[in-house]
């Protein structure tokens, strides 16, 4: 479960980035925050990752309230940001394998980890090659990998799609479907209307720090997003 409960960040120049804020998403859900720059999609993930505190309510996952229990509260859930970062003189398997046990008392298993890169959809000849050769899509796929063995049951992603071909593109949703049916919860930041409307659950619209509305299902199958998205733009 990922929860934000009034969850408002005031930064030092009096801006308020994030302002009052709720959602929630069980586990097997793919919550969407759509958003133009400066929304506070991306404030929003950094209160969940305890990178920077709130002013007020609070970001809880798995029924930990991070600002209370970082630690604990990082050991459920994974991001995986625009741009994996990765070791680029090592393989795939050993990025894996390292960020896969940073935290545990034990080395993960190299079969483990093998069968994570390949539901990742990794092709098994890049296993054992060096990840600085690796396009985008490759990275992304390496990053979610290492949520597979951790067996994070809350993952954010944020612009999980930008800068990817239409097939890395497609790629990325099945894996991400494939993640909701194993009952991950999922919110993802992004820009991309269309991946949205066809993959979420659940969409927010943000607008300078506040969620303007949010639509099920079933608003996303009757309605067309884009236009939806614009007017709240323009209305909101």
């Amino acid at each position: 479960m990922i929860e934000a409960v009034e969850l408002t960040k005031d930064f030092g120049d009096g801006i308020r980035a994030v302002d009052r804020v709720s959602f929630e998403i069980p586990p097997g859900q793919i919550f969407g925050l759509l958003g133009p720059n400066g929304a506070g999609k991306t404030t929003t993930i950094n209160l969940f990752l305890d990178f920077i505190r709130p002013t007020a309510g609070k970001a809880v996952i798995s029924g930990v309230e991070v600002a209370v229990e970082p630690r604990r509260a990082k050991r459920h859930v994974e991001l995986i940001p625009e741009n994996v970062a990765l070791y680029p003189t090592l393989t795939a398997v050993q990025n894996v394998e390292f960020f896969s046990s940073l935290g545990r008392r034990r080395r993960v298993e190299r079969e483990r980890v093998r069968q994570a890169l390949l539901r990742a959809g990794l092709a098994e000849e890049a296993f054992d090659r060096r990840v600085s050769g690796f396009s985008k899509g490759m990275r992304q796929k390496a990053g979610i990998a290492v949520s597979i063995v951790r067996q994070a049951p809350a993952v954010l992603l944020d612009e999980p799609t930008s800068g990817l071909d239409p097939k890395a593109a497609a790629d990325l949703l099945v894996l991400l479907d494939g993640m909701r049916e194993q009952g991950v919860a999922i919110l993802i930041c992004t820009h991309d209307i269309f991946r949205a409307q066809q993959l979420c659950d659940r969409v927010g619209i943000m607008r300078q720090g506040t969620m303007r509305t949010v639509l099920d299902r079933r608003a996303l199958d009757a309605a067309d997003l884009e236009q939806v998205y614009l007017d709240m733009m323009a209305y909101g």
